[in-house]
């Protein structure tokens, strides 16, 4: 135990030498104060990728219908909720548009950095979607660009709410919650077959998923260009992240329209 919590030290301090003095507002929150446990939740989530797959490869696969309907539900339920808290917690705050600082609106900082929170604890539940794959051997489903999304989004989120909890990081949760509206519904919806007729919408899904991203990068990039105080390495990291996801949701683009063709 001793150990672990002398590693913990060093690799904290190590962070904060190499990021900068973390932002105090955020200290004590669940899951915050160590970077361990992420690390920890990411590394079983990928053990639990490894070795689920090989457990289930002589195994009849699972159809777990019913654990599905209520799971995208729940987490249709929670984007909604972020959707809707970020939407009234920015406009309530005044936050700019084009360009927000992390310190000017009080409290209201506060109430975003609650909202953003909670979009980061939801990277750790949304693993469950890649276990659902693997026990219901979807293993086509489970992509590099699947997993690597996955894993670095729940770590990137523990960096934005320990140095950047608030301001300009409220636009792309904004987008993806109203994407995971429609994401999850769908996979809800998908779940009863009476409904399939209904889903003509789930070509649009990906295209919904590149336009966020293009999104996100313009209006990180409009920060840059014309800056408020929001830190220049955050922007320039954020940008060339979401550039990763849109190469990969391209090439993935392109191979589904291959396959359906």
């Amino acid at each position: 135990m001793d150990h672990i919590e002398a590693f913990d030290k060093k690799l904290n301090i190590f962070l904060e030498d190499l990021f900068g003095k973390r932002d105090s507002r955020v200290r004590g929150w669940l899951l915050l104060d160590s970077c361990l446990p992420t690390l920890s939740f990411t590394a079983l989530y990928l053990l639990l990728i490894y070795f689920g797959q090989i457990y289930m490869k002589n195994r009849t696969a699972y159809s777990l219908k019913k654990v599905l309907l209520v799971y995208n539900f729940v987490v249709t339920m929670l984007s909604f909720y972020m959707l809707i808290e970020l939407i009234l917690s920015t406009w309530t705050a005044g936050y700019r548009l084009q360009c927000q600082n992390l310190n000017s609106a009080g409290d209201g900082d506060i109430r975003v950095a609650k909202v953003l929170w909670w979009y980061y604890f939801s990277k750790l539940i949304e693993f469950l979607d890649t276990v659902f794959f693997v026990l219901r051997k979807k293993n086509n489903q489970i992509t590099f660009l699947h997993v690597y999304h996955h894993a670095s989004m729940f770590n990137i989120w523990w960096c934005v709410l320990n140095w950047i909890p608030c301001g300009q990081s409220f636009f792309g949760p904004l987008l993806n919650s109203f994407i995971h509206v429609l994401m999850y519904s769908y996979y809800g919806l998908s779940t009863i077959p009476s409904m399939h007729k209904y889903l003509w919408w789930k070509k649009y899904l990906t295209q919904a998923q590149l336009l966020q991203f293009l999104m996100t990068i313009t209006h990180t990039l409009s920060a840059a260009v014309y800056p408020c105080g929001f830190p220049l390495g955050c922007l320039l990291f954020q940008s060339s992240y979401m550039m990763t996801l849109v190469i990969l949701f391209v090439n993935f683009y392109i191979q589904v329209c291959t396959v359906v063709e």
